[in-house]
C-alpha cells in the first residue's frame, strides 16, 4: 500500500510546510522538496518495473528500442519538469517555472523529432 505512505508523507509535511510558514517561511521550501524527493524514492520500483514490462514488450512485437528509449526518456523529462516547475510555483517564482515549461517542451520535441520523421517516412510508403 505505497499510496497510503505517500499520502501519510504528503499530509504530515503539509502539517509542518504551514507551521513552518507561520515562524520561519523560508525553510518551508527544503520540506516541500525533500518531501517530493521521498515520494519520487517510494515509487521509483514501480516505474523501473513499468519500463521493463514496456522495454519486454517492444522486444516481443520487435519495435525499435531506440524509439522505446526515446519514448522512456521523454516521458522522464516531462515528469522531472513538472516536479521543478510544480517546486517554483511553490517559490511564488512563476517567471521560472514558466522558463522550465517552454524549455523542456522545446528539448521534448527536438527529441522526438526521429520518431515523427519515421511516422512521416512509413506513412509515404503506405500512400501511393
Amino acid at each position: 500500500m505505497e499510496i497510503i505512505k505517500i499520502v501519510g508523507i504528503a499530509l504530515i509535511a503539509l502539517i509542518i510546510i504551514i507551521l513552518l510558514k507561520q515562524y520561519k517561511p523560508e525553510f518551508a521550501i527544503y520540506v516541500g522538496l525533500l518531501t517530493g524527493v521521498l515520494i519520487l524514492g517510494l515509487v521509483l520500483a514501480q516505474l523501473t518495473g513499468i519500463i521493463n514490462l514496456i522495454q519486454n514488450i517492444a522486444n516481443k512485437a520487435s519495435i525499435n528500442s531506440t524509439f522505446i528509449t526515446l519514448l522512456i526518456k521523454i516521458t522522464g523529462i516531462a515528469f522531472l519538469s513538472e516536479f521543478a516547475v510544480s517546486i517554483c510555483k511553490d517559490s511564488e517564482e512563476g517567471a521560472i517555472a514558466s522558463k522550465i515549461e517552454l524549455g523542456s517542451k522545446i528539448i521534448i520535441i527536438s527529441m522526438s523529432i526521429p520518431i515523427i520523421s519515421s511516422l512521416l517516412e512509413l506513412i509515404l510508403k503506405i500512400l501511393p
